[in-house]
């Protein structure tokens, strides 16, 4: 990078504080309500809402990982993007009027609704700290190392600085800012896509376009384009069978992988925020709608550039080590300018997940663990809030380099430890909203057996290397399942007292969403398709 892509980053920097600023302004003397500040004054467009979704999902350990992952792997990789279109529809259909009309501000919330302060305070702290200890460290870090690929900046120094960016403009304004910046962040982040997959595919092409870049790439490496990975064993083929673990065979469409995607879609704070803070059901419906016609197109800015990268390394145009380099060594085919612009683009996508991510612990730790009664006031709630999210990030900083030092891959590193807690999540929620006989007692039983299960299972997997269990999609299924049956022999007799009253008239949608789900089913369908 030279001046004048520094120059660029700066100013992109600059407008988005000042845009996140401006947009959060409260009127003169009047303070921002907790409403306001983590919920964006429940006034979010489906747009703001489904570029948000996006944005808070896309950060470092997407780009950085799945690229990576795909240069490894191939387009297999690329199923977490395309089955979360999917989710995303099913989610908006089954449970977002459940959130909406219980008018909750988290997720946890929810459960002390149905449940008691017991079941609400574990998931608020199973929460915590798979944000904090997972997720957050290893966007922090991915992004780091892409900085310092980029810039030769120091590590740690990249870190704070991305985190403080994150911090200049999420820390005051709340969700309302990080929302509409994100149309800002998602924009940058698809035509970054778009043009870094350009310049690799008219490179293998020598000139002659994308098209046929694309079809070389295709004829050159039929191998990366299977969508499903066929099983191979583990004495023919290590590196083969390695990827069949991490992605395995069809069961990625039948398997753990939905639990997954429901649980990050459906229950996951920091994304389910932007639905909550949301004009109507309505609106909040077309939002993840519109986020899955998203999720459609992502495969080009997080897997293709992989694609490219292990073509343009077989041909010796370049000079790749290790899978996490794939992307970083795209953007050497750059030119100034474009390179900068394209810089921002990643730094957008790791700031915006940053912001979401501090944002949504702020307003669990707040709303779920320091508000106790209704009596506080919501300065003290806002303060508290921001002082939360601070602490959250620094921590994060701290623990990173420590986790995640030596890590291979760094997107599988995080699905894999969500995985610990994802089947725990997903299934004390969809108790809560669709098991009447189900209690506290049944509910935290079936947690912490299914969290005993799921760390005996990886601990058996990491001893005997080989086993039944080691794809770790199959654990989390074996999880949830194990969940559901100890909590069906613990349940009440009778429908519990604090059950929802949700009727089919909760459940109807607009014809537009229809329509455009059924669309988004309908382009999936042709690309399995093609590839399978």
């Amino acid at each position: 990078m030279n001046s004048l892509d520094y120059l660029i980053v700066g100013i992109y920097a600059v407008v988005l504080i000042a845009i996140a600023t401006y947009v959060s302004l409260s009127k003169k003397g009047e303070k921002k309500t907790a409403e306001e500040y983590f919920l964006a004054g429940r006034s979010l467009p489906w747009w703001a809402i489904g570029t948000s979704l996006i944005a808070a999902n896309i950060a470092a350990d997407q780009i950085i990982g799945m690229n990576g992952d795909a240069y490894a792997m191939g387009i297999a990789i690329a199923t977490y993007e395309w089955t979360a279109a999917v989710a995303l529809i099913v989610v908006a259909k089954f449970l977002l009027p459940v959130y909406l009309k219980q008018k909750v501000f988290t997720m946890p919330q929810l459960l002390s609704q149905r449940y008691d302060k017991n079941v609400s305070n574990l998931l608020a702290v199973l929460m915590l700290i798979m944000y904090v200890m997972v997720i957050l460290p290893t966007i922090l870090w991915l992004g780091a190392k892409a900085v310092n690929n980029l810039t030769g900046l120091d590590l740690i120094l990249s870190m704070v600085l991305l985190g403080g960016l994150s911090l200049a403009y999420s820390l005051y304004g709340g969700l309302k800012a990080v929302a509409f910046t994100d149309v800002i962040q998602v924009v940058l982040l698809i035509f970054g896509g778009l043009y870094v997959s350009y310049i690799g595919l008219n490179a293998i092409s020598d000139g002659n376009g994308v098209i046929e870049g694309f079809a070389i790439l295709q004829s050159n490496f039929p191998e990366k384009f299977d969508v499903i990975l066929p099983y191979v064993d583990k004495e023919t083929d290590p590196i083969a069978y390695d990827n069949y673990v991490k992605l395995p065979g069809v069961w990625v469409l039948i398997g753990g992988m939905w639990i997954a995607h429901f649980y990050y879609w459906g229950t996951n704070q920091y994304i389910t925020q932007r639905a909550l803070g949301g004009k109507s059901l309505d609106e909040a419906q077309k939002g993840l709608m519109f986020a899955g016609f998203l999720k459609i197109l992502m495969p080009v800015v997080v897997v293709l550039p992989g694609l490219i990268a292990w073509s343009l390394s077989d041909n010796g145009t370049l000079a790749i080590s290790e899978r996490s380099e794939a992307y970083p060594s795209m953007l050497s085919l750059l030119p100034s300018g474009i390179l900068g612009l394209i810089f921002s683009a990643l730094v957008a996508a790791i700031v915006s997940s940053l912001a979401s991510l501090t944002n949504s612990v702020s307003t669990i730790f707040t709303m779920d663990l320091y508000r106790t009664n209704e009596k506080v006031d919501d300065k003290s709630l806002v303060n508290v809030g921001r002082l939360a999210g601070y602490a959250g990030l620094i921590t994060s900083i701290v623990i990173a380099p420590i986790f995640l030092g030596n890590l291979e891959s760094a997107f599988q590193y995080v699905q894999e430890y969500m995985g610990l807690f994802s089947p725990v999540i997903l299934f004390v929620f969809l108790s809560a909203i669709f098991f009447k006989k189900s209690n506290s007692k049944s509910v935290l039983s079936g947690s912490l057996v299914a969290l005993v299960v799921g760390v005996v299972m990886k601990l058996y997997v990491a001893q005997t290397d080989q086993s039944l269990f080691e794809p770790f999609m199959h654990q989390m299924a074996i999880s949830f399942g194990i969940a559901f049956l100890v909590s069906f022999a613990l349940s009440d007799k009778s429908d519990n007292a604090k059950v929802f009253k949700l009727s089919y008239e909760d459940f109807k949608t607009s014809k537009l969403f229809n329509y455009g789900s059924i669309t988004v089913l309908l382009i999936l369908s042709g690309i399995y398709g093609y590839y399978w």
